[in-house]
């Protein structure tokens, strides 16, 4: 396992590379100039501005020399500067991965939670109207889009019934807890600040639910499958011939064997919300790298779009090689090479 390691992340810098390399000519390559966001329409007219603006942030060299130069930035680890917040974009990404990340954790969680409780209570009731019921719900999960399910669950909840707050992390009065994590969560537990836990955690709720509820749908129904399949086993069939509780015959037989396929699509899930956190982000008024994309794309911020994007790809890459790892040492059968 090993060698397989050192051969998977040594092959990392490659694609990552790739992937910028993609981006970055696509982002040149679009019709819509970058200078609008960064010296504003009002002194596009001006010819000692716009030359100033062109040669600060180098788009007065011709595309080949701006790919060359950005490369070997990346190499070193800069990702350049944003247009928008004059800022390196490392640093904008560090600043905002944390709330990205926790909203995304509690994302997952719900879905694992609820996604494996759904899909086991449809197959043990297979074809019945608990069953179906499951079976409907996984389907509007993976079918509404979060902006619609956003958008519903803020007026419901928040502007009619009042039972949650609103957007954003915290409200607007409160007081970050002092950063140690960036887990608002986290930080305030370990600050012994159990107010603003439990408001970090409410305001939590909304958008991980609808963040978390395509990942309801996908691991319900995936765990249903494999259960049923589990279930025609002989040794399913044995245990209950031998007269096991049926609960006992799901949870500690089947259910750990209907498992292993799951580990693979929640990790790409967890992939997938990392990276389509964008709409959720938007909505709620979080302030993560999702709403930092959205934010850098209308105002044609290149180097933020593709630092962006290339951090996206190597979440992509980190839980494609722990899901193989993972799945190796739960299944034993699997053996990497």
């Amino acid at each position: 396992m090993r060698n397989y390691l050192i051969r998977r992340i040594a092959v990392m810098p490659l694609l990552l590379l790739g992937i910028a390399s993609i981006v970055f000519i696509v982002s040149r390559l679009t019709p819509a100039d970058p200078l609008v966001s960064i010296v504003g329409e009002r002194n596009l007219n001006n010819p000692e501005v716009v030359a100033a603006a062109k040669a600060r942030w180098g788009l007065d060299q011709s595309i080949p020399v701006q790919y060359v130069t950005y490369m070997k930035n990346l190499l070193k680890g800069d990702m350049g500067t944003s247009f928008t917040t004059r800022k390196p974009v490392v640093d904008d990404l560090i600043d905002r991965l944390p709330a990205t990340l926790e909203l995304t954790t509690m994302a997952m969680l719900i879905g694992l939670v609820f996604g494996v409780g759904l899909g086991v209570l449809a197959a043990r009731n297979r074809n019945r109207l608990i069953d179906h019921v499951a079976r409907f719900f996984a389907l509007v999960g993976s079918s509404l889009p979060a902006f619609r399910a956003g958008m519903l669950v803020l007026y419901v909840f928040y502007s009619r019934l009042g039972w949650l707050p609103g957007p954003g992390r915290l409200d607007p009065r409160a007081t970050p807890p002092g950063e140690i994590t960036g887990f608002y969560t986290i930080d305030s537990l370990l600050h012994g600040d159990f107010a603003t836990f439990k408001a970090a955690l409410m305001h939590l709720i909304l958008p991980a639910s609808v963040l978390g509820w395509g990942c309801v749908g996908i691991v319900s129904r995936l765990v249903r499958a494999s259960l049923l399949d589990e279930f025609s086993m002989e040794y399913v069939k044995v245990a209950r011939a031998m007269g096991l509780r049926e609960r006992t015959v799901v949870n500690s037989h089947a259910l750990r064997n209907a498992l292993l396929p799951t580990i693979t699509i929640v990790a790409f899930t967890f992939a997938f919300l990392l990276t389509g956190a964008v709409l959720t982000e938007t909505v709620f008024t979080w302030p993560g790298v999702g709403s930092y994309a959205v934010e850098a794309s209308r105002r044609l911020d290149f180097p933020a779009i593709i630092g962006v994007t290339v951090l996206g790809g190597l979440a992509f890459l980190i839980t494609n090689l722990v899901t193989d790892v993972v799945y190796a040492l739960a299944d034993p059968r699997i053996r990497l090479s």
